[in-house]
């Protein structure tokens, strides 16, 4: 699929069964456009051969047919479509009402294909990632963008990620793979221009294998150099893929690439409306084979080609509904067969806005998934009053031992406090109510339950007590972390105090809000998470078994000592000969501490 360069030649095929006419459409140096008649190949597909290498030039398609949006029937010949298997392009997406409207030629707005040569494999290895590890999640430009050690030239770009610096500071906290958000090319969404912002998150692409131009600059290659300094460095590499739905919106939205080729991809409800799963206008409808094997060659080229270890997919459920969520669902079977995709690490965020939407724990057993419980019945422990109910240690308990209650033994949770959506750690014990008055939707976007406390000030202080509290609350919350049994994963800057002003969806703001500011590190708390880090190694992967649960006084816990009311805190005792240290937690002093406990 896509364009394909051997002995000279340049062969296209695209998928368009709908389609009366397919065109491809070549564009030289100076944008001046060569149509080409494209052959039917089969009753889905569509192929012509130049006969020239054509590596370098920049190309698209047209499509002829009928225009019946009722019937998933976009075809409009003054679209320009992006090809689905383009592995660079030559520009950024941009928003623009002409994307919508029929009969509006778009050349000058929809970025063009490059014809690529044949890429290097990079050799096949195991993933360097593991269970049991911490995972560092991370927004490419935002991680980089204020760095003062990273040249200015490659700040915010894929190629920043190996600087020495970067890699030295990963190394010092312990990461053992970064997951990169999402780094394919996206689309602004229609509201954002008038509101002079921006999509600054990229949960909105259009061609799935494509690397964003101003993310990943240098293409695959550039990605693939950085896999392998960081591989160099013993860090892994996982992509936050979004296979949910395309930048293309809804009934109202763009024609830019699968719509425009074979509408089929979305899926529509009995009365052929678009179904909305992912809630932002379509969902991809992996009911579909042409779509799986899609998403497969999506995968099998960023391992084959960059060397990905694994890759974290946003709203997953949706690769399993056809119409509903089936834990049996193919796509996992050809994932779990596939020869460059059996070992790679896949992480799940379980949930999407569809009926039966939630649905954590019920993954594959080789899968991991995000685990929203540990976030929540962390900050809930820490950050409420201690006579309100929230010093209930059971639900802690189940959280430190890999939330046995939702896994069984299978420890496939991710244990994270704060990620990319939501408050982060810092404003999670800086804010009650969320702030993002930015955003331009009234302060109505964002989660409305932060589980959070601003300790007696709403914002920054320079009251010492408030200071001292919620440094110890944070403190608190990571040692939860770190104790906690399974993988773990910290967001870029949460472990030095990252701040976004109370903003807890910050998506639109690629400026210093969204910004990790590397000037105002916290370095005390930047050095606590790295002896976190070193303490808690490879040991935490399982939960022993035949250990014992303590009260602070040394004694065992009973039933009524699990309400804070009973005891103040808890301790874990593994079993004798087990690599598990341990670990106490005292709610009143509000500290965890691994390796220490009760006499």
């Amino acid at each position: 699929m896509g364009a394909v360069v051997s002995d000279g030649r340049t062969r296209f095929k695209v998928r368009s069964p709908r389609a009366d006419a397919l065109f491809l459409c070549l564009f030289d140096a100076q944008g001046r456009e060569e149509r080409v008649a494209m052959e039917r190949d089969g009753a889905e597909h569509w192929l012509v051969e130049v006969a020239e290498d054509l590596t370098g030039r920049a190309y698209g398609y047209r499509a002829r047919g009928e225009w019946n949006p009722a019937e998933g029937l976009w075809f409009d010949e003054a679209k320009l479509l992006v090809d689905p298997h383009a592995t660079q392009l030559d520009r950024r997406f941009t928003a623009d009402r002409a994307l919508t409207e029929r009969g509006v030629d778009t050349a000058h707005l929809v970025p063009r294909a490059i014809v690529m040569r044949a890429y290097e494999r990079v050799p096949k290895k195991a993933p360097l990632f593991r269970r049991g590890g911490l995972v560092y999640e991370l927004n490419v430009r935002a991680f980089t963008m204020r760095h003062p050690e990273v040249p200015d030239e490659v700040r915010g770009t894929v190629a920043a990620l190996g600087h020495p610096a970067v890699v030295a500071h990963l190394k010092k906290i312990g990461v053992t793979a970064v997951e990169l958000m999402p780094v394919i090319a996206w689309m602004n969404e229609p509201h954002l221009g008038p509101l002079g912002l921006v999509n600054a998150w990229g949960y909105n692409p259009v061609a799935f294998m494509a690397l964003d131009p101003g993310l990943c600059p240098g293409g695959v290659r550039e990605l693939a150099r950085t896999v392998e300094t960081l591989h160099g460095a013993g860090i892994g590499v996982l992509l936050d893929l979004v296979f949910n739905h395309t930048g293309e919106g809804d009934a109202g939205g763009n024609i830019v690439c699968l719509r425009g080729l074979d509408d089929s991809a979305y899926a529509r409800a009995p009365d052929g409306a678009l179904v909305n799963d992912s809630g932002c206008g379509n969902t991809v409808d992996f009911g579909q084979d042409w779509i799986r094997e899609l998403a497969l060659d999506t995968m099998r080229h960023f391992v084959a080609r960059c060397g990905i270890d694994g890759f974290r997919f946003d709203l997953a459920p949706i690769m399993a509904r056809s119409p509903g969520f089936d834990p049996d669902a193919p796509i996992f079977a050809a994932m779990a067969e596939d020869e460059w995709l059996h070992d790679r690490v896949f992480i799940a965020e379980p949930w999407d806005i569809g009926p039966g939407g939630y649905q954590l724990g019920n993954f594959p057993s080789t899968w991991l998934e995000w685990n929203d419980r540990f976030r929540d019945d962390v900050r809930r422990y820490w950050n409420s009053p201690l006579n309100d109910g929230g010093g209930n240690h059971s639900a802690l308990a189940h959280r430190l031992a890999g939330s046995d209650d939702l896994f069984g033994r299978d420890y496939r949770s991710v244990n994270f406090v704060a990620a990319h959506d939501g408050f982060t750690l810092a404003d999670s014990v800086m804010y009650n109510d969320r702030h993002n008055e930015a955003n331009g939707e009234g302060n109505r976007d964002g989660h409305g339950a932060n589980y959070s406390n601003n300790h007696g000030a709403e914002g920054p202080t320079d009251d010492p007590a408030i200071i001292e509290a919620r440094g110890a609350t944070i403190r608190a919350i990571l040692g939860t972390l770190f104790a906690s049994t399974g993988t773990i994963m910290l967001t870029a800057g949460d472990e030095f105090g990252r701040t976004q002003r109370g903003n807890n969806n910050a998506y639109c703001q690629d400026n210093e809000i969204g910004w990790v500011d590397w000037a105002a590190r916290d370095t005390d708390i930047e050095d606590h998470v790295a002896e976190l880090s070193r303490k808690r190694r490879d040991r935490f992967a399982r939960f022993p078994k035949g250990g014992t649960w303590l009260r602070l006084d040394g004694e065992p816990m009973d039933e009524g000592a699990w309400s804070y009311h009973g005891t103040p805190g808890f301790a874990y005792r593994p079993p004798d000969g087990a690599m598990h240290p341990g670990f106490t937690v005292d709610r009143d002093r509000r500290r965890v501490v691994i390796g220490q406990l009760p006499d």
